[in-house]
C-alpha cells in the first residue's frame, strides 16, 4: 500500500499539503483567524472551506477514549452521517463545541475526508489509506 506524504508548517505561507485518506486527492490546510475564532482553512481545488482549530485536540481526546479503531464515514453537509463515525461527531451536539466544527453553512461536512489526515500528519493519529471505509484511532 502507498504511504500518504504531508508537508508544511500550517502557516498561510506553509501551508499544510495532504492527501485523502483515500490518496486519491491532496488538498492545504492552513491556520488563521476568522471573526476572533482560531480556525482551519482548507483548500480544495477552488473550494474553501472552515473548520474550528480546536478540532484538532478535541478529536485526539475522542479517539483517545475510544480506544480503538473509529470510522471515518465522510459525507457533505446536505447527507446524514453514519453514527459511531468521525464525521457523525464532528457535527454532533454532544461533542465538544456542541455541534458542527465546520464554519462555512453549506460546506460544514466532509470532517471525516479532511481532518482525519492533519491528524496523522501531527503524530496524533494512524488512519487507513484504502480505496473506502478508512478508520482512525489516536497514536
Amino acid at each position: 500500500m502507498t504511504e500518504p506524504t504531508s508537508s508544511g508548517t500550517g502557516t498561510p505561507d506553509d501551508p499544510w499539503v495532504l492527501q485523502t485518506p483515500p490518496l486519491s486527492s491532496t488538498y492545504t490546510l492552513h491556520r488563521d483567524v476568522r471573526e476572533g475564532i482560531d480556525v482551519l482553512v482548507c483548500t480544495v481545488g477552488k473550494t474553501i472551506l472552515l473548520y474550528d482549530a480546536r478540532c484538532i485536540e478535541d478529536l485526539h481526546a475522542m479517539l483517545v477514549a475510544a480506544g480503538d479503531w473509529v470510522p471515518l464515514g465522510s459525507a457533505d453537509e446536505q447527507k446524514p452521517a453514519k453514527d459511531g463515525t468521525v464525521e457523525a461527531w464532528g457535527r454532533s451536539p454532544d461533542n465538544p463545541v456542541g455541534g458542527w466544527y465546520g464554519r462555512k453553512k453549506g460546506l460544514r461536512g466532509r470532517f471525516g475526508m479532511y481532518i482525519p489526515p492533519l491528524l496523522e500528519h501531527l503524530g496524533l493519529a494512524e488512519v487507513e489509506h484504502q480505496a473506502r471505509n478508512n478508520r482512525m484511532r489516536a497514536r
